[in-house]
């Protein structure tokens, strides 16, 4: 698994830009009014704006995201060491993802590798 992704959702999209592009140096790879992206290295810092989530939609809630080869094999594997799938894998319109949360409720998402 590779670390591939930090996501913050926020009221406050141009803020939070802003003190990304003082703390990295670096202007965002992306933006619009709704989001921002920067890259530290190859992690993607991915800053949302925040949504009422309707049904079937994913709540907006900061993750992070790491990616996998095969992400139906990985969960398998993660369930067979005992974790347990909050989302199991389905497609988005991103690619293919399942998510779980680590023991403090933090959100992790397994997707599937694109580089």
């Amino acid at each position: 698994m590779k670390l591939i992704e930090l996501a913050y959702f926020t009221d406050n999209v141009q803020a939070m830009a802003d003190f990304y592009r003082a703390l990295l140096g670096a202007q965002p790879v992306a933006k619009s009014d709704d989001m921002a992206i920067f890259m530290s290295g190859e992690t993607k810092i991915f800053i949302h704006r925040n949504y009422p989530p309707s049904k079937g939609d994913l709540p907006p809630l900061d993750h992070v995201a790491f990616s996998v080869e095969d992400v139906d094999a990985a969960c398998a594997s993660l369930t067979q060491a005992g974790l347990t799938l909050e989302v199991p894998p389905k497609h988005y319109y991103w690619g293919r993802s399942a998510y779980l949360r680590d023991p403090d409720g933090h959100q992790v998402e397994i997707t599937a590798s694109t580089q």
